[in-house]
């Protein structure tokens, strides 16, 4: 495989994504957080909070959300045909730790009896190794690294951190590694 790849064209938009889950179950979706880029632009934003299928939240302590805050939200099966057109035409998904949100869309769609989006993932943690060799590649160290705002486990802000990840890499010459396309 050569050493890098080119980015998706500029008429292939990608989205970014972004989950925060309440509990271990990757089916336990309580925040998502979608950013459309297109011709290496943001165009589109879309969040939000989702009904897990258990009342028990244990990462409140993570993103601050509790069952109060999701107890009327809808479930992932009511939220995603409402979310899921700005994916229309995507040729990939992008996130920071792709194999955790990977694993959590597809967790979701399964158990709501919804189709998984076959776009492939792409890894902006690989992605700020092999671009920067960034080191700590944590998403708030790489975003510290390149000055992009953050407010992070905020699933929106998340998904418009690697949004903004994948365009740095691109301002640098149009080239991802080819790391960057396989999974972290």
């Amino acid at each position: 495989m050569p050493d890098v790849l080119p980015l998706p064209p500029v008429d292939r938009p990608f989205v970014a994504i972004d989950f925060e889950t309440a509990d271990h179950g990757p089916d336990s979706a309580c925040a998502i957080g979608l950013v459309r880029v297109e011709g290496w632009r943001v165009v589109a934003r879309a969040t939000a909070l989702i009904r897990p299928p258990r009342s028990r939240i244990l990462f409140t302590w993570v993103h601050g959300i509790t069952w109060d805050m999701v107890a009327e939200s809808p479930r992932f099966a009511d939220a995603w045909p409402k979310l899921a057109p700005i994916l229309d035409g995507a040729a990939a998904l992008v996130a920071h730790n792709a194999p955790f949100d990977r694993r959590v869309l597809t967790a979701c769609c399964t158990v709501a009896g919804l189709p998984v989006p076959p776009q492939p993932f792409h890894c902006t943690v690989r992605l700020a190794r092999k671009a920067w060799n960034a080191r700590p590649n944590d998403l708030a160290s790489v975003c510290r690294r390149l000055g992009i705002g953050l407010k992070h486990h905020d699933a929106g802000s998340d998904a418009e951190a690697c949004a903004r990840i994948v365009i740095a890499a691109a301002a640098r010459g149009g080239h991802v590694p080819a790391a960057a396309a396989a999974d972290c």
